[in-house]
């Protein structure tokens, strides 16, 4: 039974690896995507028959054909490493790009519009205090038709500010509630970062965007290093357990011998 896991697991991991491998070199040979597709499905393929196969004939195979189909299997094993380092990285690439040049890039758009809105807001303020201050010493000055004229001109003035302080307002609170939804998204972002930030700082005691990189690139490397490797020596694995059960079987039948009762009797 676990002879029979051993081979699922392995096919599995190699399954998994193999399409890893592929998105990543379609990435590299982005104009021919379904070629490439094709031709590491069955590159894929072909690198797990030939190790089968060289486990289950390896004795009675001649050495240069057991010496180049060696070679290809490890050839191979390197090509779906580098697809899934080149799957993985482009992943993290993704991220990165999103965390820097997304969201907070936006925010820092919203931040000087928000600026830029109080500004106008503090003008406007400005404006109509010297006109209420305009109005007053009117008003004080007496009842003169001029000076009433005067004073409604300024008032109808005043009101027109205070509509345009009542629009840059509303585009603050506009501006704002766009912030806060960006604001959520790049903690998220911030969040999905977390854990390699962690794994930087267990290794590296400063931390710094270099020593972020290198952390991930180290743990990219340990997952190239165990994916495919594993799938292969899995494979092997259970050929190896599978031919040694069905020997044993074979064994075990040969050795039984059957007893005629005739012969006992006699």
């Amino acid at each position: 039974m676990i002879n029979y896991l051993a081979l699922a697991v392995a096919l599995a991991l190699s399954g998994v690896s193999g399409y890893y491998s592929i998105i990543g070199l379609t990435t590299i040979f982005s104009t021919a995507f379904w070629p490439v597709v094709f031709m590491g499905s069955v590159l894929e393929v072909g690198k797990l028959v030939t190790a089968s196969w060289l486990y289950r004939n390896w004795k009675h195979t001649p050495l240069l054909i057991k010496s180049y189909l060696v070679i290809a299997v490890f050839v191979l094993m390197f090509i779906t490493s580098m697809g899934i380092f080149g799957f993985l990285s482009k992943a993290h690439i993704d991220q990165t790009v999103n965390l820097n040049t997304g969201a907070a890039e936006q925010i820092q758009i919203l931040n000087s519009k928000i600026t830029f809105e109080k500004q106008n807001i503090e003008d406007i303020d400005k404006q109509i205090s010297q006109i209420d201050a305009a109005i007053t010493k009117m008003t004080d000055r007496g009842q003169a038709a001029s000076s009433l004229q005067a004073a409604d001109k300024q008032r109808k003035t005043r009101d027109a500010l205070v509509k345009r302080k009542d629009d840059h307002v509303k585009n603050i609170s506009i501006f704002t509630e766009q912030r806060i939804k960006l604001e959520s998204e790049f903690k998220k972002l911030e969040a999905e970062v977390g854990p390699i930030r962690y794994i930087a700082e267990l290794i590296y005691e400063v931390q710094s965007i270099d020593n972020l990189e290198r952390s991930v690139r180290m743990v990219i490397l340990l997952l190239v290093f165990v994916f495919d490797p594993l799938a292969i020596v899995l494979l092997i694995a259970a050929n190896i357990g599978i031919t040694t059960q069905k020997r044993f079987t074979k064994e075990q039948n040969i050795g039984i011998l059957e007893i005629d009762n005739k012969v006992l009797e006699s």
